[in-house]
């Protein structure tokens, strides 16, 4: 085996060492590399090509429910932060602080934006004055600094990317709303377009954004066992608008303070795609999401440039032409058997293969990444039977990722099969919670387990539940998972 092949088959197994392979898949498959700056990276051209597609998808999904992009600055004044309080306590740990500009020391430092809330706030309160001005529905994209202890590439990273929503309404019921559509929108999106099911719901006080009335968020299970939060949706209430004196003179001519919402999700999702979807021989990336949907390989045998290659080339413009992103792999350094290791790596959802032999029979050889699954296809109509079986592959991704999460969420009414399981197996555990903090940090201490959501729609159970913990009656279900 040559040294090429050696590198892509050289994979460390997802059940061996999860966090190594994580880091091997990121690294081998050109996602992203390691910056020259502690906890920060650089991420890769076949890496973002993964984050714009996400980002086109949902920013299509935002501009349609009425929203407009902007952007704020980078930077944010000291004394915006502390005018909220508990927002400020919240980042504190956080917040990277510029103190100079050149040489000269500044008069008031500038936060490197953590989050927008503060610096918006101020822009709201000069450009809304009246009903009539409202609602304010702005989006921007942007990258977000938050100074971690300890990162991980996509998942936790000093720098990230990101896109976040900040609104402002005339009533707490409309913000309600928006908040909740917003949730029910991340939900669509990430089922939809990652293929990866999630639990939706509000947070707990204690796991709540800091400075927000309530936080709701959607939650998804990786292969590990882990949860990951996927997108958050907050309704700020008034809490803002109070300290930034964002009002507006009402329908009755008086004067009120705004009702907002703020809301976001970010390159994390790249990681949740790698982690919801791998296996031992690379990535799986959702069709829908892919940088290339196939890769077209000519079999590089006899007088392939001459024979095979042409035919090839044909059949990649023509699925190009359909809209197929379409990659035709025409090197010469590397065998077939090594640019299928390397396309199996990187995750693309069909690899098509055309020698000799297939040219004679008028066909083609496709492989898909989801199953492995190999069959012939006639070239006649090819791109609507290439589009029919990326259709199947990212539905089966789905339907893959949504039995693994059902078998992997685990109800349990007693404390001591609740750390059992969440020692042995993770995973979600479902169960009843009474509703204080300082129970729920106990179970945070001994199971390292947090409440990841509180559902909206709470269960109708017969007889009297009891907390998971101190078995004090409870009305509430939740559910549990380490989390990353």
């Amino acid at each position: 085996m040559s040294q090429n092949e050696r590198f892509v088959k050289k994979i460390t197994p997802k059940s061996v060492d999860f966090s190594r392979w994580y880091v091997e898949m990121i690294q081998k498959a050109e996602l992203a590399d390691y910056a020259p700056i502690k906890g920060m990276m650089i991420i890769r051209p076949y890496g973002f090509a993964i984050w714009e597609n996400i980002q086109s998808l949902l920013d299509r999904r935002i501009k349609e429910s009425g929203h407009v992009n902007a952007y704020f600055p980078l930077f944010i004044p000291e004394g915006f932060l502390q005018k909220e309080a508990e927002h400020l306590e919240g980042f504190a740990p956080e917040v990277a602080w510029v103190t100079h500009g050149g040489q000269e020391e500044l008069e008031e430092r500038l936060a490197v934006r953590p989050t927008s809330e503060a610096i918006i706030g101020n822009m709201y309160a000069k450009w809304i004055k009246s009903w009539r001005d409202l609602p304010v529905l702005i989006n921007q994209w942007a990258n977000i600094v938050r100074w971690e202890k300890v990162t991980r590439p996509f998942l936790r990273t000093t720098e990230f990317l990101w896109q976040e929503g900040h609104t402002a309404h005339e009533t707490l019921e409309e913000a309600q709303e928006e908040t909740l559509m917003i949730l029910s929108l991340y939900k669509e999106f990430v089922e939809t377009e990652l293929a990866i099911p999630v639990l939706t719901g509000i947070k707990s006080e204690r796991e709540k954004f800091a400075g927000a009335m309530k936080t709701y968020a959607i939650e998804a299970l990786m292969s590990d066992g882990k949860a990951l939060q996927m997108g958050t949706s907050h309704n700020l209430g008034q809490n803002f608008s109070k300290v930034f004196n964002i009002r507006f003179e009402d329908r009755n001519q008086k004067l009120q303070h705004v009702w907002q919402t703020s809301w976001g999700a970010s390159t994390r999702l790249v990681g949740a795609v790698i982690m919801a979807h791998g296996d031992d021989s690379g990535l799986k990336i959702p069709p829908r999401i892919a940088p290339f949907q196939v890769v077209v390989i000519p079999i590089s045998i006899g007088e392939w440039k001459k024979d095979v290659l042409p035919v090839a080339q044909k059949i990649v413009d023509e699925l190009k032409t359909s809209g197929i992103r379409v990659k035709l792999d025409e090197r010469e350094e590397f065998t077939p058997g090594w640019k299928f290791s390397e396309w199996e790596m990187r995750g693309v959802p069909l690899r098509m293969e055309i020698g000799p032999k297939d040219i004679e029979k008028k066909q083609v050889i496709v492989v898909r990444r989801d199953t492995g699954i190999k069959e012939a296809l006639n070239q006649a109509s090819l791109d609507e039977k290439v589009r029919g079986i990326l259709k199947d592959i990212q539905k089966n991704m789905l339907e893959m990722a949504m039995r693994f999460q059902e078998e992997n969420t685990h109800e349990v009414k007693d404390y001591e099969e609740f750390k059992a399981v969440m020692e042995s197996k993770r995973g979600f555990i479902k169960t009843s919670w009474c509703g204080d903090s300082d129970c729920e940090e106990k179970i945070k201490d001994e199971t390292m387990a947090t409440i990841r959501v509180i559902p909206l729609e709470q269960e109708k159970k017969k007889g009297q539940e009891k907390c998971i913990h101190c078995r004090k009656p409870s009305e509430t279900l939740v559910y549990f998972a380490r989390a990353y």
